[in-house]
Order: structure tokens, then C-alpha cells, then sequence
């Protein structure tokens, strides 16, 4: 019996994320290897800094050459493969310049997966899930850091002192990146990445296959192929594809600027500040090295259960409500994080709450929000850039918090607490609401709305299966 369409096509959605335990497997197997004794005796001192999460920005703008040359599958395989070779250096490395080229292939690979994933999923997906399917990204992520948190906590009890114990975590970086440049060209190619391409019939075929059980005449399947014709038609207007026309139309403008504020905005709700340097606050607290990576393994379970709540309600709940509650708690968690480390220095519970609300509310919506948000011609180019934005405050936040954090303590915290409110009434201002529109709708919401969107009508989440219907009844 053949699978529901929406289940297959969220099956490949899934194998796609792959590229993103990736990731999340890359931003805490670092952290977890550098208190290991042999590690900090072959390599004398990696801080936590050096992470090379922010190489990942090197990655961007290939990508976006790549994938509108190649298309999106083989762009996510090439990233694949390079990681592949930075986990494979950092897994034999025996001086400091080999483990340093090994975290910069994989910083770069990273960039490059983490940038397509959510890219290739929103250019996949039927309308009605496609927030349950790019949000994805952050749940993969979670696993990935998951299981780099129990892997690094199992290895410290189980091999401390000798050099398994941090090259056991860094090989088995390597695994999941197998199955996805090995299956990949076996998942769809995007379907308007074809369209784009002038190749109407197979993505006429790509969007049956994923969409009516391979039935290429499914009106739900024709309505598509009109819509992403007739926004392909509109777009050869213009001209061919460049750069600058993400600065110089207004509406591209509006929408790189909302996505480059957005993916800036979530480092400084202080996640980078507590994934970097989780560590070195626990120690000044006192505890061991066990018991940083044991708090560390339930966060990475709390990070989890977030991330697997967003999955499930985003479609229903829309983009704007979640993103400005987020924010609001995470400013809340830093305000009460800020008097419970002035009175009662010993506290950690408070980093628990702020890892659920973050994993369900913000991460996710970071790399979802953008994916959705511009057209097919200016999708890999504008993704690029807003997801440069990520690595660039990330860059920043590590090199200012070890300094904050010795000259003015747990009053660094206060930052991020008058960040997260900022952070929501900019959201609630001027973000539309996304959920349940068709791709091919973004470029009339952005130049329709006006700039200041909240109490209007495009602040609103309506019926998120409503586009869907519409084109199944041929009415878009």
C-alpha cells in the first residue's frame, strides 16, 4: 500500500535533515571532548570559542552558486562529503594544526547542509505542513546535540585518560553523513528548483511524486504547475537572477532585512553565551567535569521535547505568536537568571527553562521563517545571507562574552534579558504571518502589507490548510 502523500513527502523532508544532526552533532561534540585530559594535553588549549561553528559562515555564499547551479540535492551531498573530511582529520588529528583544518571542513560542510535543509524542505512541502516540515531542521538538530551530549558523557566515564575518549566522540561525527551523500539523488529534486530551470515537465512529474501518488493529471498537482509557471512567467520580467536585486526591490529588500534581523536576533536571546560557555560557568560554580556534561545531557532532553512540540503545533499556531513568546520568556528566564547568580551564585535550573522555550519557540522558526519567505529565484541567494547573519553574531557573542563575563558577571545577563523583549515587539511590529500560504503568495504578501503589520489582517494566522484547498479545487 502506497504512503499518504504528506507522509512521503515529510519522509524526505526528514532524511534531508540529516545534514542538521549533523550540525547539532558538530556545536556539542567540541564542548564535550575539551575537558578530556589527553585532549587538552595534545592540543595544549582549543577555547571554547574556537568551536569554528562561525567557519560555517564560509560555507554560505558557495552554497548559494551551488544550489541554483546544481540544484539542491547535490548541493546538499557536496556538504555532506566536505564535513566527511573534517570529521576525518579531527578524528586522526595528533597536532593542532590538523585538528584546526578538520574543525574548518566541517564548519564549512555544516554551513553549506544546514543552510539547503530547510530550503529543500519548504520548496517540497504541501502548504499545510510546511512549518511541521521545515522546523524539522531544529529537531534534528536537537538529536544531533543529543547524542553528542550522552556520547561525550559516556566516553568521559568510560575511557577517561586515554585518547579514545575524545576520538571515539569525534569519529562518530562521520555517521549520519554517510546514508545522506550515499541516498540522497534518491530523494525528489526540488520541484520549482526544476521549474526554474525551464524543466516543466519533470517537475510536473516531482510534484505528482510527492504530492498524488505519481498521478502527473491531480488537479492538486496542475494547480501547482500554474501557480509556479505563472510566478516563473512573472519573474523573467525582471530578468535574470542577481544579487543586487535583493537590495534594489523594495519588497526582496523588506524580506532580507526581516530574515537577516531575525537569524541576528536569536544569538542575542543568549543561547551562543550559554552553549559556549555552559562549561566554564559550572566550573566557577564548582562542580566537576562529570556533572557539567550530565547537566549538559538533560539539557540537551529538555532541548528535545521543545523542538518536538514546535514540530507539532507550528502549522496550527502559525509563526509570529510563537517566535514573540519565545522571546518574552527568554528575556524573563535572563531577568530571573540575573538575581538568582547575584543572590544564590549555585542556581542552574533557570538555563533549563530558557533551552525549552528557545528549542520550541526560536530556533526553529530561525531557519523556518526565512526558507518560506522569498521566491524561487532569489531563495538560495537570500537564505545565504540571512543565514551569514547567524554566524556573524554568533562570532561576536563568543568573542564578548568571556569578557563580559569577567569583568562584569552575572550582569551580562541583563543583556539578553533587554534583548528577548526587544526581540518580541520587533517581531510583533513588523513580521506578517506565513502559515498556510503557498510559496508563490510571498512576493504579493510582502509588497501588499504594509510595513508595520501588527493588528492588521497579515498579522493574523487563518485557516493553515486554506492555500491547500484552494488548489485542489483548482480556485488560487
Amino acid at each position: 500500500m502506497p504512503l499518504p502523500p504528506k507522509v512521503y513527502t515529510w519522509l524526505c523532508g526528514l532524511f534531508a535533515s540529516l545534514g542538521s544532526i549533523i550540525f547539532g552533532y558538530d556545536l556539542g561534540v567540541i564542548a564535550g571532548v575539551l575537558p578530556a585530559k589527553d585532549f587538552i594535553l595534545s592540543f595544549v588549549f582549543l577555547p571554547p570559542e574556537i568551536d569554528f561553528k562561525r567557519l560555517s559562515f564560509a560555507g554560505m555564499f558557495p552554497v548559494a552558486y551551488l544550489a541554483d547551479k546544481l540544484g539542491r540535492r547535490k548541493t546538499i551531498q557536496f556538504g555532506a562529503a566536505v564535513y566527511v573530511v573534517g570529521g576525518a582529520l579531527q578524528t586522526a588529528a595528533h597536532n593542532m594544526d590538523l585538528m584546526l583544518a578538520g574543525r574548518f571542513f566541517a564548519g564549512f560542510g555544516v554551513g553549506i547542509v544546514s543552510d539547503l535543509a530547510p530550503l529543500y524542505q519548504a520548496e517540497i512541502a504541501h502548504p499545510s505542513i510546511r512549518g511541521r516540515l521545515t522546523t524539522l531542521q531544529q529537531f534534528m538538530l536537537g538529536i544531533g546535540a543529543f547524542l553528542a551530549s550522552w556520547i561525550t558523557f559516556g566516553c568521559s566515564a568510560g575511557l577517561a585518560g586515554s585518547q579514545a575518549e575524545w576520538r571515539v566522540p569525534l569519529g562518530i561525527q562521520i555517521i549520519p553523513a554517510i546514508p545522506l551523500i550515499s541516498f540522497i539523488m534518491l530523494l525528489p529534486e526540488s520541484p520549482r528548483w526544476l521549474a526554474e530551470k525551464g524543466r516543466m515537465e519533470e517537475a510536473r512529474a516531482t510534484l505528482a511524486r510527492l504530492h498524488a501518488h505519481g498521478d502527473i493529471n491531480d488537479k492538486f498537482v496542475l494547480s501547482q504547475v500554474e501557480d509556479i509557471r505563472a510566478d516563473i512567467y512573472k519573474a523573467r520580467d525582471i530578468g535574470k537572477s542577481s544579487w543586487s536585486e535583493l537590495f534594489t526591490v523594495p519588497s526582496n529588500f523588506r524580506r532580507l532585512s526581516l530574515g537577516y534581523i531575525l537569524q541576528f536576533s536569536v544569538q542575542m536571546t543568549g543561547v551562543s553565551a550559554i552553549q559556549y560557555y555552559s562549561t566554564t560557568i559550572f566550573v566557577t560554580m564548582g562542580f566537576t567535569s562529570s556533572r557539567i556534561l550530565l547537566f549538559q545531557s538533560i539539557n540537551s532532553i529538555i532541548a528535545l521535547i521543545g523542538e518536538a512540540c514546535c514540530v507539532m503545533w507550528i502549522d496550527h499556531i502559525g509563526r509570529r505568536r510563537p517566535l514573540i513568546v519565545g522571546n518574552v520568556v527568554s528575556g524573563l528566564s535572563f531577568c530571573v537568571g540575573a538575581l538568582l547568580m547575584a543572590r544564590w551564585p549555585g542556581t542552574v535550573h533557570k538555563t533549563w527553562v530558557f533551552n525549552f522555550f528557545f528549542s520550541a519557540c526560536i530556533g526553529p522558526l530561525s531557519w523556518a521563517y526565512p526558507a518560506e519567505i522569498f521566491s524561487t529565484r532569489t531563495r538560495a541567494k537570500s537564505t545565504a545571507i540571512t543565514s551569514s547573519s547567524s554566524w556573524i553574531s554568533n562570532f561576536f557573542i563568543a568573542q564578548v562574552t568571556p569578557i563580559a563575563f569577567g569583568n562584569i558577571g552575572w550582569k551580562y545577563y541583563l543583556v539578553f534579558a533587554i534583548c528577548g523583549h526587544t526581540n518580541a515587539l520587533f517581531i510583533w511590529s513588523f513580521f506578517p504571518e506565513t502559515a498556510g500560504r503557498r510559496l508563490e503568495e510571498m512576493d504579493a504578501l510582502f509588497t501588499d502589507s504594509p510595513v508595520f503589520v501588527a493588528r492588521t489582517k497579515y498579522a493574523k494566522v487563518g485557516d493553515h490548510r486554506a492555500a491547500e484547498k484552494e488548489l485542489r479545487e483548482g480556485t488560487n
